[in-house]
């Protein structure tokens, strides 16, 4: 039994897809809301909240593996549930910022989370993918609306990673032998700026889309009063304010764990244009 948590989001269901695709079962997604998700035939929804670890005991009741989207709950309560339930094996996602921003607070709390799981003497595989492409869904209003789309840093280039090849390398750790004991970096096959973005967005809904670069203090303001200041200034340094070659760098870890090459944020936004509609 594999259980996936984050079923409904962006990795999550094209992770249930790809294990359905393939034959792989049987299959739980973790949701809040189990009469509401929308799975692939044969996928049993369970409802559960990582908020609230203690909600996980029946849908871990079983399960051999588990895909775990880290920093959305106690992860050492929910590792804890998972060890006492049975799971032998645990896929991460952690981010590529442990190693290229170890200074971040939010990188120090995704270290803390493998190290939990490095001790917790279940067999692990830890993803630390880099930017997600899907991160332009937060243009999507902007766009629907035919607004011009603000972004600091509109010319720095790094390699955005399509979610579906995190799902795609978490579908082969979890499905073969050989992933146990290793941290993957993942990133996509070229590096894409903010600009490049919206232009690739814009090529998918055949119309121009407006776009202008603000400054780091508009866009800090901006995001510090939803996200709070320290996330507000870690994406910030992320995205484009304090790159180095370390987060630059593109890797081929994904072709050369599924056997193909990676998706560029062009397909990305082919496939998603209708957010943007």
């Amino acid at each position: 039994m594999i259980l996936v948590t984050g079923a409904t989001g962006n990795i999550g269901s094209a992770l249930l897809g790809e294990l359905h695709a393939r034959g792989v079962g049987p299959l739980r997604g973790l949701t809040r809301n189990a009469a509401r998700a929308v799975f692939p035939e044969g996928v049993e929804a369970v409802e559960g909240d990582l908020a609230e670890p203690a909600s996980l005991k029946s849908a871990l009741d079983g399960v051999r593996s588990l895909f775990l989207v880290s920093r959305l709950g106690s992860d050492a309560d929910i590792l804890g549930h998972a060890r006492q339930a049975g799971v032998k094996h645990v896929v991460l996602v952690s981010s590529i910022t442990v190693q290229t921003h170890p200074r971040l607070g939010p990188a120090g709390e995704n270290l803390a989370v493998e190290q939990l799981l490095r001790a917790s003497g279940m067999a692990w595989t830890i993803l630390r993918p880099t930017q997600f492409a899907s991160n332009a869904l937060m243009w999507a209003a902007s766009i629907r609306g035919h607004e011009t789309v603000r972004a600091p840093h509109a010319d720095i280039a790094l390699p955005t990673i399509h979610p579906a090849d995190i799902a795609s390398v978490a579908r082969v750790a979890l499905t073969e032998a050989g992933h146990q004991g290793h941290t993957y970096a993942l990133t996509g096959p070229e590096p894409v700026t903010a600009r490049q973005q919206v232009e690739a967005i814009a090529a998918a809904l055949g119309r121009e889309v407006p776009f202008a670069e603000i400054s780091r203090r508009e866009a800090r303001t901006r995001m510090a009063a939803v996200f709070g200041v320290e996330a507000a200034d870690a994406v910030l340094d992320v995205s484009g304010g304090d790159v180095n070659d370390e987060l630059r760098m593109v890797r081929d870890t994904v072709s050369q764990v599924i056997g193909a090459p990676a998706r560029p944020f062009q397909q990305w936004a082919s496939e998603n244009a209708n957010a943007f509609r």
